[in-house]
This record gives C-alpha cells, structure tokens and sequence, in this order.
C-alpha cells in the first residue's frame, strides 16, 4: 500500500512555498493550465497556491511512509484502550453500587431464584448446587470495604487506560512507555487467568497485549533499543522531510507538460551531415 497517497487521498496534499529560491524553483514549475508545487507527502505536483511558506527549516513536519502506518496502528491501540477503559468504569460504577445495596440485592436474588426453582427442577437443572449461584452468594457476603476498594482499584485502572489511549492518539512517547510499563505489569496477572480458566477472549487479548508491547518497543525504539528516542527522531526527521532533501541535492526539475511534449515528439531525427 502507498501510504503516502492513501494519506493525502484522505487528508489532501501538503505543499509549501520555501523563502530559499534555489529550493522554490525546484519544489515550484509553471505548467500551460497554471502553478503547481510539490506535495511533501507523496511528491506530486500539485496545481494551485502553496499551503504553507516561509524558510525552508519551517517547513511543516509532514509524516511518510511507515511512520503513517505507525499512527495508524497507534492509534487502533488508542482506541481500544479508550473502548476498555469506559468498560471499566461501567464496571466500578455497578460494583459501587452493589456495595450500597447488599442487602437488597441478596432478597431479591434469593426471591426470584425461589420462584424460578421449580421451572429449573422441571428441566432436572440442581440450582441451588450451581456454579454460577454459588459464585452470586459469594459476592453477597464480601465486605463494603473490599467493594470499594475493588471499585476504586477499577478505577484506577480505568483512568490509566484513558490516559494511554488519549497519549496514543495524540502520538506522545510518553504514551508509549506508559503502554509498555502498563500492559506489561498485567500480562502475568492475563496468563494466570489462562491458566484458571481458557477462552478464546482471553487468548486474544493476552496476544493483542504481547503484539501491541512489542510492535512499540521495537517500532518507537524505546528504552534505547535501535539507537533510542535520538535515532526515531532522525529518522522521523529524514523521512518527513525526504521530498525536500532530495530536491535541494538533486537537478533541475523537468517540468511535466515538458515530458509529455517530449513524449508525443518521439526520439530526436540524426544529425545531417
């Protein structure tokens, strides 16, 4: 996938004017049907004014290449992690709640499983001896304390995973050593629930967490790996800013009506002696 056009096709081209007339000639041509400059994105001419202008070392920081997959990736992490931790805020909030209300929830329950009782004896389903009503009483006789506490711990958790997804989105490193410290912390708690009980939600999210702590590990090069934050920002530097590094060292630009005309006129006839 060109990423680069993909991106302007959804975005619109990025093109600027530099003050520096060697470098405006070459990201500048006149064509018969008006002026045209040189997206920074793709490379393109681009027909119409300049979006931007002024000294070249001001020119916009414009993402290419694997650097917009990247955000694109990041930011699919970003939104999952703002989708789970509005799930757990739901989470914390019923379990308040529950702690508020015990009591009455506990009469309700056990009035409503009375008059279901005999439609499940009718079945031949024992449920006073079921798992899943064993595991309801439980919680009946937990502490208000420890269910807020629990509440509080959620979150907590809750806020953290908002905070990732916001960073991820706005693309700050500081996200990114965030989600790797976080998500990492919890992958043991992750494959100790494996081992309690297997589901194929739980085997996803587990490698969703693995894949995503180690795409931006080595990706962002954090924690010095690959050169460190130093050599990311070079080569985010180098690659935003290819088009106009390759303008200032190469030649001349041929002007596209020029190629065109130089096309249809065909290879030029021998010299008469």
């Amino acid at each position: 996938m060109d990423w680069n056009r993909r991106a302007c096709a959804r975005r619109g081209h990025e093109t600027y004017a530099p003050d520096e007339p060697g470098l405006r000639a070459k990201l500048h041509t006149e064509t018969p049907i008006g002026v045209a400059w040189r997206c920074l994105r793709c490379g393109d001419f681009v027909l119409g004014d300049a979006k931007g202008s002024g000294p070249a070392q001001e020119a916009p920081e414009v993402l290419r290449g694997r650097a917009l997959r990247d955000v694109l990736i990041l930011r699919f992490l970003a939104i999952e992690r703002a989708a789970r931790g509005v799930l757990i805020l739901f989470v914390a909030y019923a379990i308040w709640r529950f702690s508020n209300a015990q009591d009455s929830v506990r009469r309700v329950f056990e009035e409503d499983l009375t008059l279901l009782k005999p439609l499940f004896n009718h079945y031949g389903y024992d449920i006073d001896n079921s798992p899943i009503v064993e595991s309801i009483r439980k919680t009946f006789d937990y502490k208000h304390s420890t269910l807020v506490w629990v509440a509080v711990g959620l979150v907590v958790y809750a806020v953290i995973e908002i905070v990732e997804a916001v960073g991820l989105w706005m693309l700050k490193r500081w996200a990114e050593y965030l989600t790797v410290v976080a998500t990492g912390m919890f992958l043991p708690l992750e494959v100790y629930e494996l081992t309690e009980k297997v589901s194929y939600f739980k085997i996803g999210t587990l490698v969703l967490n693995i894949i995503a702590v180690l795409y931006i590990i080595v990706a962002k090069r954090l924690f010095g790996l690959r050169g460190g934050h130093e050599a990311f920002e070079a080569a985010r530097r180098e690659e935003s800013l290819l088009e106009i590094e390759d303008a200032t060292h190469a030649g001349p630009v041929r002007q596209p009506w020029q190629e065109h005309l130089s096309k249809q006129a065909g290879p030029p006839a021998a010299e008469t002696v």
